[in-house]
């Protein structure tokens, strides 16, 4: 350990420079503009801190204003993941719409045009792109945050992303290293594995990490998930093999390493959030990500644990030194790319950007021929919330007149689930039925539910708001049409209504 780092206060100051706390409420308590001023890393926005934009641009302001370009990071991907727009969902398409266009200029555009508004918004640091091959179907977390089952198709979309993101003076974070594509769980609730040899991993899960480093992208972050024959019982996050010795060793990165949410499950239920920070800056993380719903209490004691661990001799002062250095100078990065800041409506962040809007309708695909709408009647299937997501509106309700939308959980018990179907189909009598599902692959009772409706109407319309893995059963006798929109972004549900031919009333 460095002489300087002895003394507390600046030993203090190291530890608050590898840290972005959240924070609860639409404005910054006193807590955080002290913690600022005093050599805090930034902080991480999420949704309960957005309300709009002119109050997020204030919000940003008066922290700015508090330090020297401060890390303002937010988790905006666009399509199903959004912050800046939780409260009627993303005007851009997710990566799953991107990649089933496969056009990498209208990705970079699009990600250009996302990484504006963060800018115009205050925010410098995106926790996007999601990089993962979703090779799993089923997989619970990723899924349309995904550009595909493909390494390559992702590794260009990918690159491109982190491009566009980057151009509009936003860093991109590509996560979630070294893959969380082809798993079955959910890392917000139990540590999931990717039970694969590394020769696999190299040609599956890497591809794409390799090509956002060569296109220069400024941050990645690693999942908690464990690889055995890479990490051991260790998740990523905590692995130093994962981190050091394959993520800049063997691939070179040279940015900075931003850790998930260490309030996750997979790392918080084993080893509590304190003892997580500690064991992630170990294994090579530079900035700590602490999780959404955290709050004054626990930035204090993620900061103690990291200046007891480096007293006691755990953490060597010079690592964190290091990672202190890193987080400097993606500041310093994002200082001299800082676009000049202007008012919210002078900067056209009031507005959706049109390109999302065309990207969402170059992403759908329609099977079969749609029927001009009589009297439509629309059931929207709804599944329990994603994670990763949170609750955002979706679906085409916007875009009717009253009467004319229904609404069935998923969760709905089998036996109720057949009655409400029998009721709705007998209420669509001469009308057009159109039924819509979101990953309904992953939703049995929605996909069951939707049959019972098919085998009752074959000539309803399917609209498929996630993945278009499941499609009706046409040996039932369906003979209607089908149209994946490949997400559920405000963009995306728009861009079906118009091929729908609903009109908003």
């Amino acid at each position: 350990m460095t002489q300087e780092l002895q003394a507390d206060p600046v030993l203090g100051r190291l530890a608050d420079s590898v840290l972005i706390p959240p924070f609860p409420g639409a404005r910054e308590p006193g807590w955080v503009r002290a913690a600022l001023t005093g050599g805090l890393a930034g902080v991480t926005l999420y949704g309960p801190n957005v309300e709009d934009n002119n109050q997020l641009a204030a919000l940003t302001a008066r922290l700015r204003s508090a330090a020297a370009e401060p890390v303002i990071a937010i988790d905006e991907e666009g399509g199903d993941v959004t912050r800046i727009s939780h409260q009627d969902g993303s005007d851009y398409p997710g990566n799953a719409a991107l990649g089933a266009i496969d056009d990498v200029e209208l990705t970079r555009s699009v990600y250009a045009a996302l990484g504006a508004d963060l800018a115009a918004l205050g925010i410098n640091l995106n926790l996007a792109p999601a990089v993962d091959v979703n090779t799993a179907a089923g997989n619970p977390v990723i899924g349309t945050r995904s550009f595909g089952a493909d390494p390559d198709l992702v590794a260009r979309h990918g690159a491109a992303a982190v491009a566009g993101m980057q151009s509009a003076g936003v860093a991109a974070c590509a996560k979630h290293f070294p893959g969380h594509g082809s798993t079955m769980q959910d890392s917000h609730l139990v540590l999931a594995t990717v039970d694969a040899p590394l020769s696999v991993l190299a040609a599956r899960d890497l591809p794409p990490f390799e090509a956002a480093i060569a296109a220069g992208v400024r941050a990645i972050m690693p999942s908690h998930l464990r690889v055995p024959e890479l990490t051991g019982e260790l998740p990523a996050s905590l692995s130093r093999r994962a981190q050091t010795d394959l993520l800049r060793g063997e691939l070179g990165f040279t940015g900075v390493i931003v850790s998930d949410g260490l309030e996750m499950q997979a790392v918080s239920e084993r080893y509590g959030i304190p003892e997580a920070a500690v064991l992630a800056v170990m294994a090579g993380t530079d900035l700590l990500c602490l999780g959404r719903e955290q709050d004054q209490l626990s930035f204090l004691a993620v900061k103690s644990a990291l200046l007891e661990a480096v007293r006691s001799g755990r953490l060597r002062g010079e690592r964190l030194e290091e990672a202190a250095a890193r987080v400097a100078g993606l500041r310093a990065w994002m200082a001299a790319v800082a676009p000049v800041a202007g008012s919210p409506a002078a900067a056209g962040v009031t507005a959706a950007d049109p390109i999302g809007l065309a990207a969402a309708r170059r992403a759908i695909s329609v099977s079969g021929t749609l029927p001009p709408p009589s009297q439509p009647l629309v059931v929207q299937f709804v599944p329990p919330s994603n994670l990763a997501a949170g609750t955002v509106p979706w679906g085409l309700r916007p875009y009717l007149p009253a009467g004319s939308y229904r609404e069935v959980s998923t969760g709905t018990p089998p036996a109720s689930l057949a009655d409400v179907v029998a009721g709705i189909v007998a209420e669509a009598d001469g009308r057009t039925l159109i039924v819509v599902v979101r990953d309904a692959h992953r939703h049995p009772a929605a996909a069951a539910a939707a049959e019972l409706m098919l085998a009752a109407r074959p000539d309803a319309v399917v609209v498929e708001m996630g993945l278009p893995v499941w499609r009706p059963d046409s040996a039932n006798g369906w003979h209607g049409s089908y149209v994946a929109t490949y997400g559920a972004a405000r963009s995306n549900s728009r861009a079906a209504a118009e091929v729908l031919s609903l009109t908003a009333p």
